[in-house]
């Protein structure tokens, strides 16, 4: 093992351990996103990487060289495939392990078949450069995302090109063998280039990180668990903002409510009645389409609200979700026993507030009711 001269090449790899650890405590907390797990793990090793080179552990030049090129091309191969996944995008296995052998095995030819140390240097950079241009180009809708997004996307396109651009002007004149490797133009090129464009990489990675966090922790706010529609914060929230919209207008709210929910738990038990509730926000989020919102506002009662509908085709739709539900099965529940809902519908009118609305909608609920359930009045 040698021990760098100047400590501060220590820095690069110190830096993406903390990246490392940070990532992974991300996905710690949250398993579902597993990309991050792959952000975390690409970072160390990467840092394996660095730290081998630097160190030379092993200290056999060759085995050296075949070991480190094999830790950065897993990692730029993870982080490529992270950053896809975070898209629903994924790598073809065989690209990824095509990738692998094509650089690692050219490494190590080129080391011990045919010792050339630029060849190795352009195999090493232009691979890892086309790796995250491929990937660029994959996720080139970023340009059109969040804030952390479009500017990630950029820094992405940088750093890819950097592998080219920094390769090519730092590599002219250079010898197929180089005595001190370390004090070459192309090394203290490529360690300034890691510690300014790597850790710009990497904040802005963790800032999508950091954005996709908190707009999740938005949504579950807002959300209803057991059914995933909006629950009554949610809903508040964006038919606030619908209302306010002209354009949106004329605006119908649908209020529906399970009939006879409570004996449906006290005769076949909670679970089954929790089946109900979640079978009912499918069929609701189904029939009423992507437009309107939908939400579970507590117990058995839902509410639909639907933009540029007026209240003859709203009662069309409140009649359509409730012969759905007549007619559907659910987990538990007898087929000798109906579920059925009633639903008030109402169309507002431009002074109407929310509150009113849901008022007026309410009262239309309860008129279905009492005319004996499984009814839509207005």
């Amino acid at each position: 093992m040698l021990v760098p001269s100047n400590p501060l090449v220590l820095l690069g790899p110190s830096i993406l351990l903390v990246f490392a650890i940070c990532f992974f405590a991300f996905w710690a907390s949250d398993k579902r996103h597993k990309h991050l797990l792959f952000f975390a793990v690409a970072n160390f090793l990467f840092c394996l990487g660095a730290l081998s080179q630097m160190l030379r552990i092993p200290f056999d030049l060759g085995l050296n060289a075949v070991i480190s090129a094999f830790f950065y091309t897993t990692s730029v191969l993870l982080v490529c495939n992270g950053l896809l996944r975070r898209s629903g995008q994924m790598i073809n296995r065989m690209l990824y392990f095509s990738a692998l052998l094509l650089i690692v095995g050219g490494v190590a030819y080129y080391f011990y078949i045919d010792r050339n140390l630029l060849t190795r240097i352009y195999i090493l950079n232009f691979g890892f450069g086309l790796m995250f241009l491929f990937t660029s180009w994959r996720l080139r809708f970023l340009r059109w995302g969040m804030m952390p997004e479009k500017v990630f996307f950029w820094v992405l396109l940088a750093f890819a090109s950097q592998f080219f651009i920094r390769t090519m002007l730092t590599t002219k004149g250079m010898p197929a063998v180089v005595p001190d490797f370390s004090a070459s133009v192309f090394w203290l090129a490529l360690q300034f280039s890691l510690a300014v464009l790597g850790v710009a990489f990497a904040l802005a990675l963790l800032a999508v990180v950091v954005s996709d966090r908190l707009f999740t922790l938005e949504e579950e706010r807002s959300m209803d668990s057991m059914t995933n529609l909006l629950n009554r914060r949610g809903f508040v929230e964006r038919a606030d903002k619908l209302m306010q919209n002209e354009e949106e207008a004329p605006l119908s709210l649908l209020l529906i409510d399970i009939d006879h929910f409570k004996s449906v738990n006290d005769t076949y038990g909670h679970p089954v009645g929790d089946s109900v509730i979640k079978g009912l926000g499918m069929i609701i989020l189904k029939a009423a389409g992507s437009s309107a919102v939908c939400a579970r506002l507590g117990g058995e009662e839902f509410v639909v609200l639907v933009p540029r509908t007026n209240l003859a085709a709203a009662t069309q739709l409140a009649d359509k979700i409730r012969m759905a539900i007549r007619e559907a099965r659910f987990a538990g529940v007898p087929v000798s026993y109906e579920v059925t809902a009633s639903i008030g519908v109402t169309t507002a009118k431009p002074h109407y507030t929310l509150d009113r609305l849901l008022l007026i909608s309410d009262e239309a609920l309860y008129r279905a009711k009492r005319a004996g359930r499984d009814r839509v009045e207005v």
